[in-house]
């Protein structure tokens, strides 16, 4: 054809490359609407954080304390206490008398006289939380004054106390008639004890009389004195004389600075000498000049001259003729004070104590020695008691004055050391990290450490990964890699349906079948776990050795229908081969009557002389491993199946096998992809709840054992949350807990995401 016949090319029409602006518009607004979403996540998950440290820093805030007007007194007084709402204080004069005071301008409103039959009173004291006034009396015997309060509420809605005073019978308690020149009691769940200070040819002489109770008709109590017991014969330098509420202990300072330990024995019924301890034994000065017994009453703080503290308490010692007896001994050294103490006041419901040291006074916790409050003290402080609900303290002072404060400090036993340090506990034998929030002793010491919690879940995570990975990730190699295409098919659905099964599913089988089906057959399942790596191994090298005639056979990718029969055969072989196992290795002799038993849980609390429980790690690793197996599964199958075709298909046309093809090619060009599945399957097994509740014992220790339980912060959230009081010391602790678990996740995710990022960047494909 000529080319002139050619017709000339035309112009591209340029509409057709131009968008509608309609689509510019969606797009437009697409992208504005994923950023306002991917912020909003962003923000969602800073919004938590911000919540999570809201609710945690109180706890590391010290006391307020805010002075309250002062009330002068209008008499001498020598002891002194308040009822519950500090409205109605009330004073006892040398005589015995009793007066109440207004709180707003310390008006006297009643006066009690008690009617004494011709006795003089020679000692009074007030224990102020039990609304007791003890009197000792010049005859040698002792009165209690009970006082009780009246509450009637105004029409105005003003809440109107009227006090009341019953004088108890005078009691006959100490084996001498000279005059009372102080006293104590102490009163306890088992009885009272009564202690008097006497003279005898100007010796001080301490009697220790315990009082039975006994419930007539009508619920009426009648008192009977024991039989009275000298404690501290023959010690003629008596300081100071403490009284534990137990009612069977007596604690004496001497002047030489020796504390003598009087226990009660119950066979000669008599106080007999048990201990004798020096604090300070190890300083240039021992001088004691204060000490004070903590609520509790199984610990005491002493302090010396130069304001050194020490914390001594009861707990068990082992003692040098094997027997492990309760003995007091030092478990704390506090800061030094900034002057010389002169006088240690123990708060009323927790373990803080306020001392007066030089023109000083401080709040201080005995457990971690930690300085709550720090404020001027008056001029001549003789006593200091705390409110029942530790939201105000009161001093009496030698000028004749109560001087009161108003008291803020809602978590006392909150510090860095409670929730991260060892601490050592009243009645435990050493420092350790412990987590009890509760019990049913209004003295119990709630512990807060969250150690044993990081240790527990970082053991059930291990655990569940220990046992997932392996599984998980050999899965997703066999099925992307080896598998047929219409198997893939149907596996890959059903791991993730898998996925999606409840946690407290999984917890229920775990508790109900698992734990006990692991608990009687423990040396089966251990021979079949054994057993599967080796026997894969051979299976697979005597597949590798047939010839190529009987391989052809099977068609690639169907390997496993030959092999599964094995796998039956051989699995139920070693699952019989148990029983003779433990019979062969695990035989061990009864205790008490020497016969020989196989049971490995016996076996093993007797050589590792640790314990077993039928719900343990074990049992948590299996069970949480089959909710991670899935999440891994899923995404590391499909970063391997996302391999570009072209490297599995050059590698092997170069001649490599395909085993060879997945651990040089397709591993590390999918390694990025594998570890966020590991990281993902680590974030679900490190908040998993559910599982570990019902799995588990549930108990918060720090033990290697894999037969022991465990709790994870995640759990142990879960169990309390629903009844620790809200804003109080427990309440915090449980969301320092989850921003700890929190911030793990965020620190660990950070990290695997930047590791993930180098092996992408090192292995990616150009």
């Amino acid at each position: 054809m000529d080319s002139s016949d050619k017709k000339p090319l035309q112009p591209l029409d340029e509409s057709r490359f131009q968008v509608s602006p309609w689509t510019l518009r969606v797009d437009t607004w697409m992208g504005r609407l994923i950023s306002f979403g991917g912020i909003s996540v962003v923000l969602a998950v800073l919004g938590m954080l911000v919540f999570l440290v809201w609710q945690v820093v109180p706890l590391f805030t010290g006391a307020k304390v805010t002075s309250q007007p002062e009330l002068r007194l209008p008499a001498a007084v020598v002891a002194f206490g308040e009822d519950e709402y500090g409205a109605l204080p009330f004073i006892g004069l040398a005589d015995g008398t009793i007066k109440f005071l207004q709180s707003s301008d310390g008006a006297v409103t009643e006066t009690w006289t008690p009617e004494l039959a011709g006795r003089h009173v020679s000692a009074v004291r007030a224990y102020s939380r039990q609304g007791l006034v003890l009197l000792g009396l010049d005859d040698g015997s002792v009165q209690f004054a009970k006082i009780t309060y009246r509450v009637e509420f105004t029409s105005q809605g003003d809440r109107h106390l009227s006090p009341q005073v019953k004088l108890e019978k005078p009691l006959t308690v100490g084996k001498l008639t000279s005059p009372v020149r102080d006293a104590w009691v102490a009163q306890s769940a088992n009885g009272s004890l009564v202690v008097l200070q006497q003279e005898l040819n100007g010796h001080p002489v301490l009697t220790a009389t315990r009082l039975l109770e006994r419930k007539g008709l009508g619920g009426r109590v009648t008192v009977i004195p024991g039989t009275p017991s000298v404690v501290a014969e023959g010690v003629t330098d008596i300081a100071e004389v403490l009284v534990p509420s137990t009612a069977d202990t007596v604690l004496v300072r001497r002047r030489s600075h020796e504390v003598l330990v009087y226990n009660y024995n119950e066979n000669t019924e008599a106080f007999a000498l048990t201990q004798t301890f020096k604090p300070f034994a190890n300083t240039a000065q021992p001088e004691i000049s204060s000490a004070g017994l903590i609520f509790g009453n199984v610990s005491a703080v002493f302090a010396n001259r130069q304001g050194a503290q020490e914390v001594w308490s009861l707990y068990p010692q082992k003692q040098p003729d094997g027997r492990s007896l309760r003995r007091w001994g030092l478990i704390h050294e506090g800061e030094t004070l900034p002057g010389v103490p002169q006088g240690i006041f123990p708060a009323e419901g927790n373990k803080c104590y306020l001392v007066v040291a030089g023109d000083r006074l401080q709040i201080r916790n005995m457990t971690t020695g930690s300085l709550r409050w720090e404020g001027p003290a008056p001029k001549g402080v003789q006593q200091v008691i705390f409110s029942r609900n530790y939201e105000r303290f009161t001093a009496l002072t030698s000028e004749g004055k109560l001087v009161r404060w108003k008291l803020e400090d809602r978590y006392p036993e909150a510090s860095w050391s409670t929730f991260f340090g060892k601490i050592w506990y009243e009645g435990a034998t050493e420092p350790a990290y412990t987590w009890q929030s509760s019990s049913g002793s209004d003295e119990f010491e709630a512990k807060y450490s969250l150690v044993p919690l990081f240790y527990g879940t970082v053991k059930g995570t291990f655990y569940a990964l220990i046992f997932a990975l392996p599984i998980a990730l050999l899965s997703a190699i066999y099925v992307s890699q080896f598998l047929r295409p219409e198997y893939r098919n149907i596996v890959k659905p059903v791991m993730e349906i898998m996925a999606s099964l409840p946690s407290v599913v999984l917890g229920f089988l775990a508790g109900l079948w698992l734990a006990p089906l692991v608990d009687t057959h423990l040396i089966s399942i251990f021979c079949v776990i054994l057993i599967l790596a080796p026997l894969g191994l051979l299976v697979g090298a005597i597949w590798a050795g047939l010839p190529q005639p009987w391989r052809r056979q099977v068609k690639p990718g169907l390997e496993f229908v030959w092999f599964l029969p094995i796998l039956a055969i051989f699995v139920t072989l070693a699952w019989q081969l148990g029983p003779w196992v433990e019979s062969l290795l695990f035989t061990v002799k009864e205790g008490q009557t020497g016969t020989a038993i196989v049971d490995f849980r016996e076996w093993w609390r007797q050589v590792s002389t640790l314990g077993y429980d039928a719900r343990n790690c074990l049992v948590v690793g299996f069970a949480m491993g089959f909710a991670v197996i899935p999440l891994i599964f899923t995404i590391a199958e499909d970063a391997l199946s996302n391999v570009p075709q072209s490297l599995v298909s050059g590698s092997l046309a170069l001649g490599a096998s395909r085993w060879q093809t997945v651990w040089k090619v397709v591993l590390p060009t999918a390694l990025s992809g594998i570890i966020s599945a590991v990281m993902i399957g680590f974030g679900r097994a490190i908040g998993e709840t559910m599982i570990v509740v019902m799995a588990t014992g549930n108990t918060a220790i720090m033990e290697a054992n894999p037969f022991s339980g465990m709790r994870t912060l995640s759990a142990n959230i879960a169990v309390e949350l629903p009844e620790a009081p809200a804003g109080q010391t427990h309440y915090r602790t449980l969301f320092l807990g989850a921003c700890c678990l929190f911030i793990l996740t965020f620190v660990i995710n950070t990290l695997a995401e930047i590791l993930r990022q180098r092996v992408r960047d090192r292995y990616k494909v150009i």
